[in-house]
């Protein structure tokens, strides 16, 4: 035995080159299908971006939060998140492969990271599309109520009295995951569809919304501070008021800012657009195209929605639930009421596929790289996607999505986006130190001020957050530790190279 063997490990931040990552993928049995144009990934961003977060979150963030300003409060959320896309765009055009954030880390910041926010995106999109789906379903459900049809009370989901096993988001999520073993093509002009019937439905409220707008409903625009009654305390109080003493007020200026951690939610996706990179047949030029245009589309209408309803409206009398249904029933116009609730519940099945497209890819990824078993590392024969990986984790979030109330989960979502968006600006401004000579066709500018500031910019929504949600978070990292020391660090295809070439 060498004494290489008997000293310490230093592969735990070992990195895997950009060339190597990128050879990877030109392995037959283990090379995904190139088949997405920039227009593909745009469509991919919108169609995952605007789901719940405009139809939902444009109401409870104006009514509790930030008033008519909630329109500031999307272009600061807006911005955090271009900060953080112009680093994924750079990254995505020079490691073109699947993996989003957890193959960036491995080229930048080590194994053990890369394990880290890898775990971390398996928890983001795969607790995203249950949750998304199990929203899903209780628009359908309202659709199918006011035709005058009943699902049987048992299946309507743990969330409806009496009921135990939600039925339609079981079968959404496996209907989604047999399109996505079908292909990335079909995936593309499915998502299409869906996306230009949802756009199309935001377009009809901002446009017949401003027939409705009474110029007083904006006043006062930004609403006087005020701590909310009884305040906020325990766990459910955000991080920064349990580490700092800072009091968390509605309203005002630093309620839009507690409002844009609110909204930070409804942004969630455009990440996902950099999982798709292997999958492209131009990714240097295609993916900052992609990442960019889709966050600037969203962006610009949820603004335009947020000024639409706050006016039509005024936002204490909004509604929580139904914000942009409920405005226009306030109007006198419940027939805009439904074609928005088919909106959503045809726009959100988007939000679920590029979700679960997410995860699958990533866990895609890490098996190839042998952090999971290379089992699920083997594409299909014939339409060279990642089925095994798909199916398995299809099957288990159709099952948790079916028969778990999980909507009190959903803030670990965000947390866990906000994480990724850290560790790839940080990525950034290792990788141009440590890989100086390798060609970026998309150069993210300013660097190293742009990425500090996208860090500072994300940390403060993460210490918006609840304390409680950043401890699930912790228990989370923790067991992801436990597995990688276990099984990943034992197996990784990396760490055997390295251990292979000391002997």
């Amino acid at each position: 035995m060498s004494t290489d063997q008997k000293s310490p490990d230093p592969g735990l931040f070992r990195t895997k080159s950009v060339e190597q990552s990128i050879r990877d993928t030109e392995e037959p049995e283990h090379a995904l299908k190139k088949s997405l144009s920039a227009w593909d990934l745009t469509v991919f961003g919108v169609g995952v971006i605007i789901g719940t977060g405009i139809f939902v979150l444009t109401g409870k963030v104006a009514k509790e939060n930030a008033g008519p300003a909630t329109a500031l409060a999307f272009v600061v959320a807006g911005v955090v998140c271009a900060l953080a896309a112009l680093c994924y765009a750079e990254f995505a055009s020079t490691v073109p492969v699947a993996g989003s954030a957890y193959t960036f880390a491995y080229a930048s910041l080590g194994e053990l990271v890369a394990w880290i926010i890898g775990w971390d995106l398996v928890l983001e999109f795969a607790l995203g599309t249950a949750v998304v789906a199990v929203g899903w379903s209780g628009y359908v459900r309202s659709l199918i109520d006011n035709a005058g049809w009943h699902l049987p009370a048992a299946l309507e989901g743990p969330d409806v009295a009496g009921g135990t096993f939600d039925i339609l988001a079981f079968l959404l999520v496996l209907v989604l995951t047999a399109i996505l073993v079908v292909g990335m093509k079909l995936s593309a002009r499915i998502t299409a569809i869906v996306v230009a019937i949802k756009v199309t439905v935001v377009m009809i409220v901002i446009i017949a919304g401003l027939f409705f707008i009474v110029g007083d409903n904006y006043k006062p625009f930004i609403p006087p501070s005020q701590v909310p009654p009884g305040g906020i305390s325990g766990w459910d109080a955000p991080l920064v008021q349990l580490l700092f003493g800072y009091e968390p007020t509605n309203f005002g200026v630093m309620g839009i800012f507690t409002a844009a951690s609110v909204v930070f939610f409804a942004f969630i996706g455009f990440d996902v657009v950099a999982t798709a990179a292997e999958e492209t047949k131009n990714p240097q030029r295609d993916m900052p195209r992609g990442i960019i245009g889709s966050l600037l589309v969203c962006t610009v209408l949820y603004v335009a929605v947020s000024i639409v309803v706050t006016g039509m409206q005024h936002y204490s009398q909004l509604s929580v639930s139904a914000p942009l249904a409920d405005a226009f029933k306030s109007v006198g116009h419940p027939f805009y009421a439904g074609i928005i609730s088919f909106g959503a519940a045809v726009g959100l099945t988007t939000v679920c596929l590029i979700l679960l497209l997410g995860q699958t890819r990533v866990f895609f990824a890490m098996s190839r790289d042998g952090l999971l078993p290379r089992f699920f590392s083997v594409t299909h024969p014939r339409f060279r996607t990642p089925y095994r990986p798909t199916i398995l984790l299809g099957v288990i979030i159709a099952i948790v999505a079916g028969f778990t109330s999980i909507n009190e989960l959903a803030t670990l979502v965000n947390i866990g986006t906000l994480f990724a968006f850290v560790l790839v600006a940080i990525g950034v401004i290792v990788l141009r130190r440590t890989r100086p000579d390798l060609p970026r066709s998309f150069r993210t500018p300013w660097v190293p001020m742009l990425p500090i500031v996208s860090v500072a910019a994300t940390v403060w929504l993460m210490l918006n957050l609840p304390g409680e949600t950043w401890f699930r978070f912790a228990v989370w990292m923790v067991i992801g530790v436990a597995v990688y020391f276990l099984y990943g660090r034992r197996h990784s295809r990396l760490g055997k190279e390295g251990r292979n070439a000391r002997y």
